[in-house]
């Protein structure tokens, strides 16, 4: 019977260690959760805006006839370089011709009857009301004939200053219309003020005001970057792309670019945003702007809070809200960590 209840004894006893070492080993791997914190500090979210486009000039000039008519001749194509005073495009003169040969002979007999209505006058035939309705006739024929005289001047185009052509819409033999442009220019100089035409999303349309500062880049220029500035926004989206077309303001100093170059900018917007920063690895899940990250705030356990994210810039996130008040953020080790896990922080 004593062997009896010594071997309970010893059964329970083992038991009640074998439970001992069984709690003691699941607290210990509970406590050897490695873990890398990071302290938690304030930063300013300065999100540098991409974009790419064409360079050009301010001075764009579309050129087009005064009048309509049959174009008799276009001597430049796109991408020439043109010099101011340059002939560019001209209309078959005959029918311009004949309006100014039909206004001459208009103001020759306009001249013809004041002659005659002041001889008549000075006999005393023709009445005074008569000698100045002839004279009327005849300052009537001046202005028609000055007038023809312009419409003919703009039958030509001529090169308005020194720059290329850009865009060419008509070709000899079709017909223009008044006002309707025939060639597209660019002024191109020293003087010239150079602009880089880039299109952004909505998003980053909405971060960039006019005045933001930029630096652009172009392969024709390599190993040099150029000032710029933010000088005209769109305020429609292009109808093909969707996109935002925004203008910058390019010093290019003393060298000298050509229209139609590809520039890329970096624009730097004024609004900037006080929060934190975090490496991309600390971050769990996100959807959208929100995601969640594990904190502690007494480096033996974690916590799981949602955060707001205000952008990212290469490997590090930007929190705008949710880590106020928190000491660290676990950077490597999450997957294995759970809410209130026991941590082990980790060099």
């Amino acid at each position: 019977m004593r062997n009896i209840i010594l071997l309970i004894s010893a059964a329970a006893f083992l038991q009640a260690c074998s439970a001992h070492s069984s709690e003691k080993k699941s607290l210990v791997t509970e406590e050897n959760i490695p873990v890398k914190l990071l302290p938690i500090a304030g930063d300013t979210n300065v999100h540098i805006i991409t974009a790419s486009g064409l360079l050009s000039t301010e001075d764009e000039a579309r050129l087009s006839f005064k009048i309509g008519g049959v174009i008799e001749s276009i001597t430049v194509k796109e991408g020439d370089k043109v010099r101011k005073g340059q002939l560019l495009a001209t209309l078959k003169s005959t029918e311009i011709a004949a309006q100014v040969q039909q206004v001459n002979l208009s103001l020759e007999k306009a001249q013809r009857d004041y002659q005659r209505a002041q001889n008549l006058y000075k006999d005393s035939v023709a009445t005074l009301e008569q000698l100045q309705n002839a004279k009327t006739g005849v300052e009537v024929a001046r202005q028609n004939l000055q007038q023809v005289s312009f419409n003919e001047q703009y039958s030509r185009i001529y090169a308005p200053a020194d720059g290329f052509i850009v865009k060419k819409t008509g070709n000899a033999g079709e017909l223009a219309t008044s006002g309707t442009p025939v060639l597209v220019m660019n002024a191109s100089s020293r003087a010239s003020k150079w602009i880089l035409k880039a299109g952004l999303s909505d998003q980053e349309w909405a971060a960039v005001q006019t005045g933001n500062k930029a630096t652009v880049t172009a392969d024709a220029f390599p190993g040099k970057s150029f000032n710029a500035v933010v000088s005209k926004k769109a305020l429609a989206a292009d109808a093909a792309s969707g996109s935002f077309t925004i203008e910058l303001q390019v010093d290019f100093g003393k060298e000298q670019p050509a229209v139609g170059l590809f520039g890329a900018a970096a624009i730097t917007p004024s609004g900037s945003s006080v929060g934190f920063s975090i490496p991309y690895e600390a971050l769990l899940e996100a959807n959208g702007n929100k995601g969640f990250v594990f904190v502690s705030d007494d480096r033996r356990t974690v916590k799981k809070v949602a955060v707001t994210i205000a952008s990212f810039n290469n490997n590090v996130l930007y929190i705008a809200d949710g880590l106020q008040g928190h000491a660290f953020v676990v950077s490597a080790g999450s997957p294995y960590l759970a809410n209130n896990s026991i941590i082990s922080p980790q060099q």
